[in-house]
């Protein structure tokens, strides 16, 4: 069509259109702004998803571009599941306090005497079905986008060195809890996501995380933080320790990310130093006692002394054991065993704070039950019944001092 022509139907179109509308009642002007203004909203909306799809494909493919596969967060959510299904196919429940530890948790009288693997084993041992799922989603649905952006050997370290330091603190403020679960290491993913993302606003690019990514994130993020803050297979502050040893790590490891992934001998340095800062920090944790079991022999010692004495006694109503007789048993046999078990309880160093009433209890106990005895035998020897009375007295106190020891212990193995 020729320009005249052109112009020509222009106005005749703007001639029709002004009379149609000049000639239309108000409310059908209305409805005709309505659809119009509608028309244009659609193309608006589909224009901005066009656009927004064009970008997260170019997001997707800029990120797959950089690291076309992922093997670090399948590897490591395999092995958590892997361990977990074995741990299933034994004789005992899998939340079981002696299969947690048998298959790796951390617990601080075994750690820090020899077994420090158990700071790191720890991380694949899952009390539960649900513990395991809800740290293995986050884990896959963080991972499998952080790996793509900095690689599989920063994602790995990462992950490893933030749940390490997440156990170092939970061995240091609860010595005597059975701890296990990824919830350290994978809130250090999450520490590392928020290190990554921050250098990328820094200095965009085609792989800086866009916000429908975290969006997408919300959910699982969401009730992961929510479960391990009440489920607390790690304590909280060995989760936030975790979280921040990812923040750390991400802050000096991601340094340019925006251009390209981390490269190999950054993260080498930056491991290095973070295993020498956790042997400085693991090093005043060393020998941490275990009291429960030497704890729980002072029962049994209460058994067998009261059966010999019991029996001893019983000798004596029968004739064939007089009171010198009834008292050098004591002395020679009933003493030497609880001032033997003195000796041990008063050996345990680097007791746990959380068991030091224990203890406290424990030499109670066998402070007045030796009292009791010596007084019992002075009694036999010299036909004193004060002295009788006082050490009925004495045995009565001991015992309240080893049930408060007993009941203690047994709350105390609950953690």
């Amino acid at each position: 069509m020729r320009p005249h022509g052109a112009a020509m139907m222009y106005l005749l179109l703007i001639v029709v259109g002004g009379f149609t509308w000049y000639v239309l009642e108000p409310d059908e002007r209305a409805k005709v702004v309505r659809a119009i203004a509608g028309v244009f909203g659609h193309a608006t909306q589909a224009a901005g998803q066009a656009a927004r799809r064009r970008k997260a494909d170019a997001f997707d493919t800029a990120l797959r571009e950089r690291t076309r596969w992922v093997l670090a967060t399948p590897a490591i959510a395999l092995v958590n599941v892997i361990v977990f299904a074995s741990m299933l196919a034994g004789s005992t429940a899998p939340g079981d306090t002696g299969t947690l530890l048998e298959w790796g948790a951390s617990f601080g009288p075994l750690t820090s005497n020899g077994e420090w693997s158990r700071l790191v084993t720890s991380m694949f041992v899952h009390s539960g079905p649900l513990h395991l799922l809800i740290n293995v989603a986050a884990l896959v649905q963080v991972g499998l986008l952080l790996e793509r952006l900095v690689g599989p050997h920063t994602l790995a370290a990462v992950y490893f060195t933030s749940g390490l330091f997440a156990s170092l603190v939970g061995l240091s403020a609860f010595p005597v809890n059975v701890s296990v679960g990824a919830s350290g290491a994978v809130a250090g993913v999450y520490g590392l996501l928020l290190a990554t993302a921050a250098w990328g606003m820094v200095q965009r690019s085609p792989v800086t995380i866009r916000w429908r990514a975290f969006k997408s994130l919300g959910p699982v993020t969401g009730i992961f933080l929510l479960y391990n803050l009440l489920e607390g297979s790690l304590p909280t502050g060995a989760e936030l320790g975790g979280g921040l040893t990812g923040l750390i790590c991400g802050a000096g490891l991601s340094r340019g990310v925006g251009i390209r992934r981390p490269p190999l001998r950054r993260v080498t340095a930056a491991m290095l130093t973070a295993a020498a800062i956790a042997l400085a920090c693991a090093a005043p944790l060393r020998g941490i006692s275990n009291v429960r079991p030497e704890l729980d022999s002072l029962v049994t010692l209460e058994t067998q002394l009261t059966g010999a004495y019991d029996k001893a006694v019983n000798q004596f109503k029968l004739g064939a054991m007089n009171a010198r007789d009834l008292a050098q048993m004591i002395e020679r046999t009933i003493m030497p065993q609880l001032r033997a078990a003195q000796t041990r309880v008063q050996a345990l160093r680097r007791v746990p704070r959380e068991q030091q009433a224990l203890v406290a209890s424990a030499e109670e106990y066998l402070r007045l039950r030796d009292e009791s005895f010596r007084l019992r035998a002075e009694a036999l020897q010299q036909a004193n019944m004060a002295a009788l009375r006082a050490a009925d007295r004495s045995e009565r106190a001991s015992l309240e001092a080893l049930e408060k020891t007993r009941s203690a212990s047994t709350d105390n193995s609950s953690h």
